[in-house]
C-alpha cells in the first residue's frame, strides 16, 4: 500500500484549539481520505467551548459530524479512547500518519514517557515504535522547562513537533486564513497535497501581478 492510500489517525485532546481540528478534519474528508478519529473527554469539552457544539466522545456519530460542519461522504471511523482493540492500537496497522491536533501538555508527557494509558497514547506510541509519521501540535504559551522536555523528548523519539503558531506572510484577511496556515503545515508533514495557502514568495508573486 502506498502512503497516499494509507489511512490518517486524528487525535484530538484538550488543548486549545479545537478550530484547527475542525478544519483538518474537513479538508481530510473532501479529498476522501479515511480518517481513524479519537476524541479524548476533554477534547470534547473544547470543542463545547470554543465551538459550542457538545459531542459525547463515547457516542460518535454521523450527527456529530454534521454539526462540526464535516461532509459526511468521507471516510471516517471512530474509536472510543478506552477501546484498546482498536485496529490504530496495533503496529500491524499501517497508518501513513498521526496527527494529534491540539495536542494537550498531559498528552504529550504521556507519550514521552510511553506511558500508554489510552487509545490515543498507545496509538501514538505505536507510530513512534514503528518508525511512523507522528505530528504533535501543541498550543500552550508560555512553555515551562516540563512541556520543553517533553517536546525534545518526544522528538529524539521520532515525532514532528509543530505548534499551532501561524505565520503572516501569506496575506491574512481572516481568522480562517490563520486556521488554514497550520492545517497546511500539518498536511505538509503527513505528505497529503491541499493548496489551501500560498506559499512563500507566492502571495508575493500573485500581488505583483
Amino acid at each position: 500500500m502506498n502512503d497516499a492510500a494509507k489511512p490518517i489517525i486524528l487525535a484530538i485532546t484538550g488543548a486549545s484549539g479545537a478550530p484547527y481540528a475542525q478544519r483538518l478534519l474537513q479538508v481530510l474528508t473532501q479529498i476522501d481520505r479515511e480518517v481513524h478519529v479519537i476524541l479524548s473527554d476533554s477534547g470534547a469539552a473544547v470543542i463545547q467551548q470554543e465551538l459550542g457544539i457538545r459531542i459525547d466522545p463515547r457516542q460518535l456519530t454521523a450527527d456529530n459530524l454534521q454539526a462540526l460542519d464535516v461532509p459526511t461522504a468521507g471516510r471516517i471511523v471512530f474509536h472510543r479512547n478506552d477501546n484498546f482493540m482498536a485496529p490504530i492500537a496495533s503496529g500491524s496497522f499501517l497508518a501513513g500518519a498521526m496527527v494529534i491536533c491540539p495536542c494537550s501538555g498531559s498528552t504529550l508527557s504521556a507519550i514521552a514517557v510511553g506511558a500508554s494509558n489510552n487509545l490515543i497514547q498507545r496509538a501514538a506510541d505505536v507510530q513512534l515504535k514503528e518508525g511512523r509519521k507522528l505530528i504533535l501540535v501543541p498550543r500552550e504559551t508560555p512553555l515551562s522547562l516540563i512541556h520543553l522536555d517533553n517536546m525534545r523528548t518526544a522528538a529524539a523519539a521520532g515525532a514532528t513537533i509543530l505548534p499551532a503558531m501561524p505565520g503572516w506572510y501569506h496575506g491574512v484577511q481572516s481568522l480562517d486564513d490563520i486556521i488554514d496556515f497550520i492545517v497546511a503545515r500539518i498536511l505538509d508533514q503527513a505528505g497529503i497535497e491541499a493548496d489551501l495557502i500560498p506559499r512563500w514568495g507566492e502571495a508575493h508573486a500573485r500581488d505583483s501581478e
